[in-house]
């Protein structure tokens, strides 16, 4: 019998009219292995990823295959993103094993969860051969297996770290400089060689860097990245957004999935590059990705869902490709040889069967009007076509983390993009987009039992999934609320920001400083996960970090900015050696090195001009409130009164402030001095 009818996953859900009688993670599946005594096969996968959909129609879909692994087995299937925890356990375990790891993975396991055999895909024959050697194997040779896997639990659990070492201006200098000299000059990024996946939290954390040292080289290799980003073929030059990564070393083949915490963090990135420099790539990108995750990523009940598929019909790029046949016949034969000549679409092509993806062989942005409307032209046309082909499916769960990584982004765009004095025409619906899904987060995720306020991973279609967040999704929620707060001036997000935090340090705190990715309280898997490193999202250190930085300031609290400094002390040498795997901690380092800067502007008018000279002119990592003087629940306004009647701002650095100022030049002066 399979199980997962009821899952809130869509990858389950994709999963539930297999021959395979699946169980869904849960201890009753383990308890019957303990029954059957058989082994546990456990198959982690995620709705996007190509070849988990390859590997399920091959053999998760085969009669022949489900016999074996129904008679001798009991099958577990995991959705990644819905447990991260129990995906990080087990995938260090296959990385420790075979040396790599990737989706889907494939882990051989006692009824008591330990691992003793593990990969990633593998094609039907070879996978039935599989099922069957392990299964003798179990029968024949319990003991080794047995011995086996309690060496690899033993290789994985993490040790103990010591309380590390202040992060200095000089070990920011050294990850700084690192990254610099692994930029790829030529293409952008950093190696050389693909895949290249967009490096967008090393790219925030060296736009600090660059704010608080005035380092041009830094500036040079975000500006050098950020336009090879956007012009290649990894961005939607069509529809907007950026895909997952290049299967090159330019970026000019993606892998088609999109994933919403890559279109969240580059919208962060676009936008602080367009405030830094007034670029209008940047500006143009930012834009186009925020109205992609309003109009593309967005659920009926106002949430972010988590991905597009890479495939379309089990084929990767069908929506996105052209040739320049194609080209032609939507366009017409000038706007035809115009789009071919502007997106690099050519007989030969850059990617199957003589088709291309699309990338901006031009500067668009510096073209003449006349340029850039017919350029606007086709690709509304191109759009217009590419709504007619089969369209990839979505994976339309919110996941904490992932919706609050895009919330943040999209509230530091709204401020920007009306500090810039740019009207992109929003409709009030479109600016207060991550209000609404942030309302969502705390109406769905955040819930009561017994009196004891829990945050909940996932949802689907406004109703709350099982899985308890993790670390990641405190701090990422945390940080996003905080956002919220400054957008809004409304103290509940600030309140509900000291939730998140209270229970993360309480719960998650490993007693030396550091933190565990699950709760204390949390389920008992065979290791208890602490990763520092930044893979594909920020570590959940990360992610806490920047939070509990930004609510320190916010709030006044030094004891969370204690907490902060603890935390990244234990990643220093991380942030030092290994830079582009600690690029969240390294950014909020940057913003503690820089204050950070406290900034409240006492007014009724959200439009001042003061308020536009702090949103431009903002340290890293500063915090910007507005509102009426004493504002309840706004600490930050709290005894500070407009000066002669006049809205005036007030700046503080750590706790200690400037003189107040009422004029946008006086507050530039502050702000830059």
């Amino acid at each position: 019998m399979n199980r997962l009818g009821s899952a809130t996953s869509p990858y389950l859900l994709q999963h539930a009219d297999n021959p395979v009688d699946w169980w869904p993670w849960c201890d009753e599946a383990f308890e019957e292995a303990k029954r059957r005594d058989v082994p546990v096969l456990i198959s982690v996968g995620y709705a996007a990823c190509h070849w988990c959909h390859v590997m399920a129609h091959e053999s998760f879909e085969d009669e022949g295959i489900a016999a074996i692994a129904n008679a001798g087995y009991v099958a577990i299937k995991v959705d990644r993103e819905e447990r991260p925890d129990v995906d990080a356990v087990y995938m260090a375990a296959t990385q420790a094993m075979t040396g790599q790891g990737g989706w889907p993975m494939t882990v051989f396991a006692t009824p008591e969860g330990t691992p003793f055999l593990c990969g990633t895909y593998f094609p039907r024959e070879q996978f039935g051969k599989l099922l069957l050697a392990v299964g003798e194997a179990w029968r024949d040779q319990r003991e080794e297996i047995v011995k086996q896997g309690a060496a690899v639990v033993e290789a994985i659990t993490p040790g103990v770290i010591g309380p590390g070492q202040p992060v200095t201006a000089e070990v920011l200098g050294a990850a700084a400089a690192a990254l610099t000299r692994s930029h790829d000059q030529r293409y952008g990024g950093f190696g050389e060689g693909g895949p290249k996946f967009p490096p967008h939290l090393a790219l925030h954390f060296l736009l600090r860097h660059y704010q608080r040292t005035g380092d041009e080289s830094v500036l040079d290799v975000v500006r050098h990245t950020a336009e090879a980003m956007a012009r290649g073929g990894i961005y939607d030059q069509v529809g907007g957004g950026f895909h997952r990564y290049a299967v090159d070393g330019h970026w000019t083949v993606p892998h088609f999935e999109k994933m919403l915490y890559d279109n969240a963090l580059l919208l962060r990135v676009y936008t602080q590059l367009w405030r830094l420099t007034g670029d209008p790539m940047a500006g143009r990108i930012a834009g186009e990705t925020y109205g992609f995750l309003v109009h593309e990523m967005t659920t009926p009940e106002g949430g972010l869902f988590s991905s597009w598929d890479a495939d379309t019909d089990g084929v990767e790029g069908t929506t996105y490709v052209w040739t320049p046949a194609q080209l032609v016949e939507v366009l017409g034969e000038e706007d035809g040889a115009f789009a071919a000549d502007l997106f690099e679409v050519t007989a030969e092509g850059t990617f199957e069967h003589g088709s291309s993806v699309l990338r901006l062989a031009r500067d668009i942005d510096e073209a003449s009007p006349e340029v850039q409307e017919r350029w606007r032209k086709v690709r509304r046309a191109l759009a217009d076509a590419r709504e007619q082909r089969p369209q990839p499916a979505t994976d339309d769960k919110v996941i904490a983390s992932w919706a609050a990584m895009a919330i943040t982004a999209m509230c530091e765009y709204v401020q920007v993009e009306g500090a810039m004095d740019v009207d992109h025409g929003w409709s009030p619906a479109e600016l207060i987009a991550p209000v609404r899904a942030a309302s969502l987060l705390a109406r769905v995720h955040l819930v009561e039992s017994d009196g004891d306020v829990r945050l909940r991973r996932v949802s689907l279609g406004g109703t709350v999934g099982q899985p308890a967040g993790v670390l990641e999704d405190y701090g990422c929620l945390a940080e996003a609320f905080c956002a919220v707060h400054q957008l809004t001036g409304d103290p509940r997000w600030l309140s509900r920001a000291e939730l998140l935090l209270t229970i993360a340090i309480t719960r998650f705190g490993d007693g030396d400083g550091g933190f565990f990715d699950t709760a204390d309280d949390a389920e008992k898997l065979v290791t208890r996960p602490a990763d520092p490193t930044d893979n594909a999202t920020p570590s959940g250190l990360g992610s806490v970090v920047n939070a509990l930085v930004t609510y320190s300031a916010l709030a006044g609290s030094s004891l969370h900015r204690e907490v902060a400094e603890a935390a990244l002390a234990r990643v220093a040498p991380l942030i030092a050696r290994h830079p582009r795997f600690a690029g969240a901690s390294a950014a909020a380092a940057e913003a503690l090195l820089s204050g950070p800067v406290e900034i409240a502007i006492v007014t009724d008018d959200p439009a001042h001009e003061l308020v536009a000279t702090a949103i431009r002119l903002a340290p890293p990592g500063a915090v910007i409130v507005v509102g009426e003087t004493d504002k309840p629940g706004v600490p930050l306004l709290a005894g500070r009164p407009m000066l002669g009647g006049t809205p005036t701002a007030y700046v503080c650095r750590g706790f200690v402030c400037d003189r107040p100022v009422t004029t946008a030049v006086d507050l530039t002066t502050v702000l830059t001095q």
